[in-house]
């Protein structure tokens, strides 16, 4: 019965999101008549990028972009539960854009693909931009591949992950922010059986998650136990996360909110589309992921619900003490496929567009929309209205997935003073930075990783999910980690160790 439902609900997400994404396809943005040249005389950048957001930005807005920057924009937003899987077929189709976003995440995907020429190497070509010269070399570095830069990349800290909660919840329930692991698994369980909402229906559940074990709750949750991230160096040798009894304790903690109810029954099909309107409209109390997120969720949350209130936790101490995970500094990159341009000087012209993107008046305009309408001015800050949250948070917000190095872009103006929430997020992302766990492999060297990686990631997550559902035992998990060691595994731990120790890598998190 539960199988069944589950395949139901796949399949209704997949009609809703082909849906969805019809209709976002549609929604191309063509270029006005400006003075000077005419609009066919522009150049045209194709771009395909994430949408995090339910609504497209403001056409608007596009059109002033492409007023200032004398460009014709072709942007294709495609829903972000769908877009690796969208972002993979377009690359197998030769059928990407001139500028695509590749998330961090599926960076290993593309990596033969870059190496057999598909997509243009920029490095040679951004000194002879103002602002691409100014990108951070570490960044830069971080995503190069074989020491050759391929990508502009997004930017972003080494860590924002944690727990978005209701504070009006708890409040209710005379419990207080959740410090430990134990005491987090004791607030959901409330949020789930003592109607903290006090409609006297049996509604809530504790968290939302969704189908994704990186940006979801697993490997968030994962730290607080003290899973690596990803590989940990033991002895002369580099071993996966989920070799390791801390990810075994993730799990038998997920199964036990799952069998117990405390979260979402479908979540192994569940989009982040869904995950937030759970969240949103108050089914769930607990969201983990982005801080972040918490401005966007909170002004959503009130829309429905005035008495609505959040509050943020980023320390949650386990076993270890206090633990996160995190990714270089980058979200993902603008690779540039040869495929979609053809000569030397086209790809001038998209680097062009993203060079004039970070100069101030495009770069202020991405970040915060038209003065008067989604901001004001105090002096050269800028100041952000109570009353124009929803229009910043319908025809603004995705807008940032366009803009490359914005965190450290010294033409971005700064704010007077931001929503509290935000603020927090902030100041709790910059505190991560005391306890992150890093990745020992960043800038290492597989061709294993490189060419199997998706598939050999299939067998691990499609385990852990099953173990998480009760349709693995410990000892039919360890069998799918066996599985994964036959089909290159083995391969992949030999080259990462045999790369991490021939360069005497030091400095990397446990």
């Amino acid at each position: 019965m539960a199988a069944n439902n589950l395949h139901g609900l796949l399949k209704l997400g997949c009609v809703m999101s082909a849906a969805l994404l019809a209709t976002l396809s549609l929604a191309s943005c063509a270029g006005p008549t400006t003075t000077g040249q005419s609009a066919d005389d522009r150049p045209l950048v194709s771009i395909m990028a994430p949408l995090h957001f339910p609504h497209a930005p403001d056409p608007a807005l596009i059109k002033e972009i492409e007023r200032l920057t004398d460009t014709r924009l072709d942007i294709k937003w495609v829903p972000d539960g769908i877009y690796s899987d969208k972002m993979n077929t377009s690359l197998m189709t030769n059928s990407l854009k001139k500028a695509t976003f590749v998330k961090y995440t599926d960076y290993n995907v593309v990596k033969n693909s870059v190496r057999s020429g598909a997509f243009w190497e920029i490095g040679p070509y951004l000194e002879r931009f103002p602002n691409l010269n100014t990108l951070n070399g570490e960044i830069l570095n971080q995503s190069a591949l074989d020491d050759k830069i391929y990508g502009l990349y997004t930017e972003r800290l080494s860590s924002r992950q944690g727990i978005i909660i209701r504070e009006d919840w708890l409040e209710k329930l005379r419990r207080h922010k959740p410090e430990t692991i134990d005491e987090l698994y004791k607030v959901m369980r409330a949020f789930t059986y003592e109607d903290p909402d006090g409609n006297g229906i049996d509604d809530t559940i504790g968290i939302a998650d969704r189908n994704d074990l990186i940006f979801g709750v697993f490997k968030t949750l994962s730290s607080y136990f003290g899973t690596p991230n990803n590989w940990r160096v033991t002895g002369k040798r580099l071993v996966p996360e989920f070799e390791t009894p801390e990810y075994l304790e993730t799990m038998n903690f997920m199964r036990k909110l799952y069998e117990e109810k405390i979260m979402n029954q479908d979540f192994a099909v569940t989009s982040k589309e869904v995950q937030r309107d759970l969240f949103i409209r108050g089914k769930a109390g607990v969201y983990m992921g982005s801080m972040l997120d918490v401005q966007r969720l909170a002004d959503a949350a009130q829309l429905i619900n005035p008495q609505a209130r959040f509050a943020l936790i980023n320390r949650i101490k386990g076993p270890q003490g206090y633990k996160i995970w995190s990714i270089p500094n980058y979200n993902g990159l603008y690779l540039f496929s040869k495929k979609a341009i053809k000569t030397e000087d086209e790809l001038l012209e998209v680097l062009r567009f993203f060079d004039r993107s970070m100069e101030k008046d495009v770069a202020n305009l991405m970040k915060y929309g038209f003065e008067g309408r989604h901001y004001q001015t105090e002096g050269d800050r800028v100041i952000l209205p109570e009353e124009s949250k929803e229009l910043r948070a319908n025809e603004l917000s995705v807008i940032y997935t366009l803009m490359i190095a914005d965190l450290s872009n010294p033409n971005i103006m700064k704010v007077v003073k931001q929503d509290s929430l935000s603020e927090t997020a902030e100041r709790l992302s910059e505190d991560n930075e005391s306890f992150i766990v890093r990745d020992p492999t960043v800038g290492l060297k597989s061709d294993t990783a490189d060419e199997k990686n998706v598939e050999l990631y299939k067998i691990i997550s499609d385990a852990t999910y099953n173990y998480i559902l009760g349709q693995l035992d410990e000892e039919g998990f360890r069998q799918e980690i066996e599985r994964w060691k036959r089909n290159g595994g083995s391969k992949i731990i030999a080259e990462y160790t045999n790369d991490y120790f021939d360069n005497d890598v030091t400095g990397a998190s446990p």
